[in-house]
């Protein structure tokens, strides 16, 4: 059984120093981090907080990607792609189901689209010019809306490898919207052509 709350902050903070923080992580140490380790210190451990803030959309009648499940690049019946604006690296795209579901509760023949649609987005990313790697995560803590993202990482920037790539992305200045939109049409055209759907919200 997994340590409650307070145990798990009582094991943590016992790594601390005096000031409630831990020390620097081994990823600061890799020579793809964004950050010198001189200066660079641990923000302070906060102690658990019960019962946790709800997520965004915890009620689907205040759920933003409900609203807007007509918008994006690419859709289906089930599932639409949008690309995200405002980037470092050079696309980012997030694909939802259309209809309000979170990974835990998602519908098992929805679970088997969710991997094929993974793996052709990620086909068809990593087959733009001048892209080396897509990225696939799922981070949950910010939305109940089930929403994936996949980050493009630039070839050659080798700095940016890895679990790194989407804090590069926050640091670096935004990317050309002009080149990501044809890149993003580019991918949502290669998704039709490999799994179907189209690049306008069924009637």
């Amino acid at each position: 059984m997994a340590l409650d709350p307070d145990e798990f902050y009582g094991h943590a903070i016992a790594a601390a120093d005096a000031g409630r923080r831990l020390p620097l992580a081994r990823m600061t140490g890799w020579d793809i981090s964004p950050f010198e380790p001189d200066g660079l210190r641990v923000a302070p451990l906060r102690p658990p907080v019960l019962p946790e803030k709800a997520r965004h959309g915890e009620d689907p009648a205040d759920c933003r990607p409900c609203r807007e499940r007509d918008e994006g690049i690419w859709f289906n019946e089930r599932w639409r792609l949008a690309r995200i604006p405002g980037v470092g690296v050079p696309l980012v795209l997030m694909l939802y189901p259309r209809d309000h579901y979170d990974m835990a509760d998602l519908p098992d023949e929805l679970a088997a689209e969710m991997g094929l649609l993974g793996t052709r987005i990620v086909r068809h990313m990593q087959a733009l010019p001048h892209i080396s790697r897509a990225h696939l995560y799922r981070i949950g803590d910010g939305a109940a809306h089930l929403h994936l993202w996949f980050f493009a990482r630039p070839e050659g920037q080798v700095q940016l490898y890895g679990s790194w790539l989407v804090v590069w992305d926050d640091l670096l200045p935004e990317y050309p919207a002009d080149v990501a939109d044809a890149d993003a049409a580019a991918v949502a055209s290669a998704l039709v052509t490999s799994h179907g759907g189209s690049l306008s919200a069924p009637a």
